[in-house]
């Protein structure tokens, strides 16, 4: 099973990974959130809604939401558009174990670029993180990519029933930039808005990356809520796999474009 799953991601990531070279690699995952930062960060000092390092580690913290939600999706989308899930979807071994494995190389992905976003972030803007916190942060970072591959790992599972997956997707991260408080502090949006926050990844790793990078340690509290979030997507992306793969093979639609 362990074989299955590690290696089984790493060749469905070669695969399937839509940033083939190093120039679309490094715009969409590295260039694209650094800007986003920035932006988010400048524009906050003028409207003097919070400092530097909220933007910082929030936005650090949202850029693996690319590689892993995308990522995610992709990892089932993709064998739709590709026509290759019907082969998929013939092998004997667990096909949720199949789908479930291919959010890691994802989440390892997600890892890279918020360590990097977060490294160069700082090192721009002059935040000085604690040697201390860098562990803590790893974890941290790490729980929240994995909890964003899960999440879009359920979003592709929804591309077995619907055509546009990618728009729900695009407006999954929308919402996660809007609802996670990585930009907008969330005591400062609805209480229905906050609540809805709750339920989708990074909002709690993103609460526990500000507390180690100012000093105050792990916070367990949401390293766990994150980790319960990240579950909570892994098990229902599961189950809509094992659904809709019944229920479009007893309506014969897995290759309907």
């Amino acid at each position: 099973m362990s074989r299955l799953i590690g290696l089984g991601g790493v060749i469905a990531y070669r695969a399937l990974f839509n940033w083939t070279s190093p120039a679309m690699f490094t715009g969409t995952l590295l260039a694209s959130p650094l800007f986003q930062l920035l932006f988010f960060a400048y524009l906050g000092r003028q409207l003097g809604v919070a400092d530097d390092t909220f933007y910082i580690v929030g936005n650090a913290v949202l850029s693996a939401s690319v590689a892993c939600v995308f990522g995610g999706t992709m990892a089932v989308a993709n064998e739709r558009r590709f026509g290759t899930l019907g082969h998929v979807l013939l092998s004997p071994r667990s096909r949720t174990a199949i789908f479930l494995g291919r959010v890691l190389p994802y989440a390892l992905n997600g890892l890279l670029v918020a360590a990097f976003t977060l490294s160069a972030g700082a090192l721009l803007l002059g935040l000085r993180i604690p040697p201390g916190a860098v562990p803590g942060l790893l974890v941290v970072l790490a729980a929240g990519s994995l909890s964003c591959g899960f999440f879009g790992l359920t979003l592709g599972a929804i591309g077995l029933r619907f055509r546009d997956v990618w728009l729900v997707s695009n407006v999954a991260t929308s919402l996660m930039l809007l609802l996670t408080g990585v930009n907008i502090p969330l005591n400062r949006l609805p209480a229905w808005m906050g609540a809805l926050g709750d339920l989708l990844p990074i909002t709690h790793a993103a609460r526990a990356a500000r507390a180690l990078v100012s000093g105050q340690g792990a916070v367990p509290a949401d390293l766990g809520a994150e980790a319960v979030v990240g579950l909570g997507y892994a098990v229902t992306a599961g189950v809509l796999l094992k659904v809709f793969e019944a229920e479009s093979r007893r309506r014969a639609s897995l290759d309907t474009l």
